[in-house]
């Protein structure tokens, strides 16, 4: 007979969200970091499916992809999962983008929308606003919801990599960094967003152009500016406030957004350090991401 002790050994990630935003590419990393994942299961099997589960000592996280297709059961999900929150240590992950860019996608990927296979012939725009319909009571039971529109699948993959595969359950608080280029935009999950433009650009440096923010030189040309130094002082010293009392108040995720105009030389380098003193100073590992450095 299983207890409640059985029931929170297994970590659960439910994965949602719009078609078009990611949720298969998603899956595929859950999978690789090691959950056991399966896709378009009915919100109604989700009990006895980890009733069965909880059986099998070996697996101890699961990721399990509901969405549109599933449209006839959707009615009554939020009861469905109110419950299984109460009883399972269960996290709802929604994934969304904007309606052009997903309009984009499906045209460069010549897919059909799922919902014009519910209601016939009708528009791509029409088909994401119908979706989003649906899709309201899982949105509105998420825990962490995601916009991929400034997102590849290479970064979407890299960000739950960072975020659920680095995760230790001794380590209160799990943070991941991540630099980025304006002019490609903004991410839209961040907690911090701070903006490092203010400093020398290495762009304009002929030897220093083609490199990244991760080579020596680099990074030494970012970092020896004054300015840069006093950046980091404060940020740092904001972080040291905020980080314990993150954790006291229970916060497991925390995302930080370090900009510069392209995200190749200034915002790496601004991370590292960062990444650095929140290693030595508070014993925790961020995960990081250097969205636009490619």
């Amino acid at each position: 007979m299983t207890g409640v002790d059985d029931k929170y050994r297994i970590e659960v990630v439910i994965v949602s969200g719009l078609s078009g935003a990611g949720k298969t590419v998603a899956l595929r990393a859950f999978e690789d970091i090691g959950y056991f994942c399966i896709d378009n299961l009915p919100v109604a099997l989700l009990e006895p499916f980890l009733t069965t589960i909880i059986a099998e000592p070996e697996i101890k996280k699961i990721g399990i992809g509901i969405d549109i297709r599933e449209k006839t059961f959707l009615s009554n999900a939020y009861q469905i999962l109110s419950a299984l929150k109460r009883q399972y240590k269960i996290e709802i992950l929604f994934l969304e983008a904007e309606k052009d860019v997903m309009v984009r996608r499906f045209k460069e990927t010549r897919r059909p929308h799922p919902m014009l296979s519910i209601q016939g012939e009708i528009s791509i725009e029409n088909a994401i606003d119908e979706e989003k319909k649906h899709l309201t009571v899982l949105r509105d039971s998420a825990d962490k919801i995601i916009d991929t529109s400034n997102y590849t699948p290479h970064h979407l993959r890299h960000l739950i990599f960072s975020t659920y595969g680095n995760i230790d359950s001794t380590q209160k608080l799990n943070i991941s960094l991540i630099s980025f280029g304006y002019k490609f935009g903004v991410p839209q999950n961040l907690d911090l967003l701070f903006d490092v433009r203010f400093l020398p650009n290495p762009y304009f440096i002929p030897e220093l152009k083609p490199l990244k923010g991760l080579d020596s030189v680099v990074a030494d040309f970012v970092l020896r500016n004054e300015n840069a130094g006093e950046f980091l002082s404060r940020i740092t010293s904001l972080l040291d406030f905020l980080i314990p009392h993150y954790i006291k108040e229970g916060r497991f995720y925390l995302i930080i957004g370090i900009g510069c105009t392209g995200g190749r030389h200034r915002s790496p380098a601004i991370v590292e350090e960062i990444s650095r003193h929140i290693s030595n100073r508070h014993g925790l590992k961020p995960g990081i991401i250097h969205r636009d450095m490619e």
